[in-house]
């Protein structure tokens, strides 16, 4: 996806207003193109009179910035405790092995970031898959399957 400068000048100055702007305009930015590119935190910088690492430091201490593009599709595997004894970790090999990616990777195409959360606070329902917000409970590998199946169908669709 490029970047577009004026397009983030854009979103910065729609947000460049009041308390929390610096936050607000991250948000938005992430939003847009799934990461926070590098010009982004520097045009944000100077437009809303912040240093640079204050920028930087926002971007790296809330995890829902991230400064690697992500995929279309993210996939979140919980490893709690219930749900890793219930077979999260055969459930992130699973989809590590069809993705050809490691937690913590966006595929190729950019369709698809694999990640791992510490605890979704669904444990009844583990192990737990959260794919673009929906949650899908007593995942096995079986069902990864058919989880992809289901989100590369729809992507067809499109």
């Amino acid at each position: 996806m490029q970047v577009s400068v004026s397009e983030i000048n854009d979103i910065i100055n729609k947000e460049a207003m009041g308390d929390g702007s610096l936050i607000a305009a991250l948000e938005e930015i992430q939003e847009r193109y799934r990461y926070l590119p590098p010009e982004a935190l520097i045009l944000a910088s100077e437009r809303l009179g912040v240093p640079l690492s204050q920028a930087y430091s926002v971007a790296t201490f809330y995890n829902a910035f991230s400064l690697k593009p992500k995929g279309k599709h993210c996939l979140h595997v919980c490893m709690g405790t219930a749900c890793h004894v219930r077979g999260s970790p055969q459930v992130l090999d699973r989809l590590e092995s069809k993705l050809g990616i490691k937690a913590g990777d966006t595929t190729r195409d950019h369709l698809f970031t694999l990640e791992t959360v510490n605890c979704l606070g669904a444990c009844a329902l583990g192990p737990i898959v959260v794919t673009d917000g929906e949650y899908s409970g007593q995942m096995t590998t079986q069902k990864v399957d058919a989880l992809l199946k289901t989100v590369l169908r729809t992507e067809a669709k499109e």
